[in-house]
């Protein structure tokens, strides 16, 4: 495996000849990291070499009821696509194309013949099926995993699922079925298939804070407030939404409660007030504040109070960042020496350490499990360099990176997903900045949004 230099930067500044070199070292060798870096990034983020193949077979409609007949056949054909396309997203699975599956739909235990989905062209591992009915306005849904290759006791899974019969519905059930599918398989982490996206939308020259699943489907307005918001970021246990919002007194904090569905107070402090994120305990938030003249990271607890200055240094430091898994450092991005660069620190202001090496770095997001940074980087920054803005992951233990998007359009605000396994971020392209998904190693790219003004996604804890 092909190991990157560490940083020589974390203490002094390079000539331009030594950064010359620099890029020249990291030409020498870029086609050898893009063909093995892959690796190190899919074992560190779980997703692993081997994808299980697993066929999604449609599900079978019951009813006697001629009349809920048409509303069963538009349940199942939004359940049947989103269940398939929550495993197709996983990222862990090598999903049977619907061509290639035997044309059954088995709605029970006794239906199913295993041989049938393991023999070629499907060679399915698993198989996952079930029924759709509606009984008394309630969608009800029973679904099983069963292993192909396994005749004799071939249940993996058994699940059923009640709700108010609606599309909206249908799609939650298949989401949560999908998850735990992806749990039983995925050695132990949770789907993402129910988590949400936090975003801003422009519209009328305001921007809002937006949600949508994270698929992109149900896309919807949280704030109301007719100014410019930014920076969403969604507590951990998804009850409280941090952002900054410009008011009559420039740019302050502000708090929007999920459970109340209502602003709640946070104080004002004074200067420019940007870029929260929240702990991993939820007890406390990060920001960066001119209250004293020059940009820096404070911390206050989760209501405004106890606020504390954690860095000092001429040049602005903003978009801090915490280690999810520990809580105990914080990610963030300082001009004190020149350009701006992505660092870390102790939660306390201590152990400062430089991890990038030059060019112009922004927007860091920690994934969950501590082991690596995502932000964006322009590696080549200057008038006239080539090259662009695009999303990188650094493993932060031997900052080692590979570079996830090429000729995207301009790409910033990376954030993980739960699972480790995906990365959402905005891409500016002319005029148009959308929100896409892709897998942790830059695969399976998907565009979520197509309004023109989306940007700054924050994808939820869970």
């Amino acid at each position: 495996m092909v190991k990157m230099q560490r940083s020589s930067l974390r203490h002094t500044r390079l000539s331009a000849p030594s950064l010359a070199l620099l890029a020249l070292a990291f030409a020498a060798f870029f086609c050898a990291l893009q063909a093995q870096a892959q690796d190190w990034v899919r074992t560190g983020t779980n997703l692993g070499a081997d994808k299980i193949r697993i066929a999604v077979a449609n599900f079978k409609p019951y009813g006697n009821d001629p009349q809920a007949t048409q509303q069963i056949a538009g349940l199942k054909s939004t359940f049947d696509a989103t269940l398939f396309a929550d495993l197709n997203n996983a990222g862990i699975f090598d999903v049977v194309s619907k061509s290639l599956a035997p044309p059954l739909m088995p709605g029970s235990p006794s239906e199913m013949n295993v041989t049938q989905w393991s023999a070629a062209p499907a060679s399915a591992a698993m198989v996952a099926f079930g029924s759709l009915t509606v009984v008394s306005g309630r969608v009800l849904v029973n679904g099983w995993l069963f292993d192909a290759k396994n005749t004799q006791s071939p249940q993996v899974l058994g699940k059923q699922y009640s709700e108010e019969a609606s599309d909206e519905n249908a799609r939650l059930i298949a989401h949560r079925f999908a998850d735990e599918i992806i749990f039983r398989l995925g050695g132990g982490l949770p789907g993402i298939s129910e988590s949400k996206i936090y975003y801003v939308a422009a519209s009328g020259g305001n921007k809002e804070i937006w949600s949508m699943d994270y698929d992109g489907q149900n896309q919807h307005q949280i704030t109301h407030l007719g100014t410019v918001t930014l920076s969403p970021r969604i507590s951990p246990d998804n009850g409280r939404l941090a952002f900054a919002s410009l008011g009559k007194d420039g740019w302050n904090i502000r708090i929007f409660s999920m459970l109340l569905n209502r602003m709640v107070s946070f104080p004002a402090f004074g200067g420019t007030n940007l870029s929260p994120a929240w702990s991993p305990d939820g007890n406390h938030l990060a920001f960066s504040s001119s209250r004293t003249g020059d940009p820096e990271i404070w911390v206050s607890d989760a209501n405004g109070g106890a606020l504390r200055r954690i860095t000092s240094y001429r040049g602005p430091d903003v978009s801090p960042v915490w280690n999810p898994r520990t809580g105990s450092q914080i990610a963030w991005i300082s001009g004190r020496t020149g350009l701006p660069q992505l660092y870390i620190m102790d939660a306390d202001g201590s152990s400062v350490q430089r991890m990038t090496d030059g060019g112009y770095a922004t927007s860091p997001s920690w994934s969950p499990n501590g082991q690596f940074l995502a932000f964006a980087w322009d590696r080549k920054y200057g008038p006239g360099a080539p090259g662009g803005q695009d999303i990188y992951v650094m493993e932060v233990a031997t900052l080692r990176w590979i570079q996830l998007t090429h000729d995207a359009g301009r790409c910033d605000f990376p954030s993980w997903s739960p699972d480790g396994r995906h990365l959402v971020f905005e891409s500016k392209t002319g005029s148009r900045t959308e929100i896409w998904s892709m897998l942790a190693d830059g695969t399976q790219r998907h565009k979520l949004t197509n309004s023109g003004g989306s940007s700054m996604p924050n994808w939820s804890w869970k």
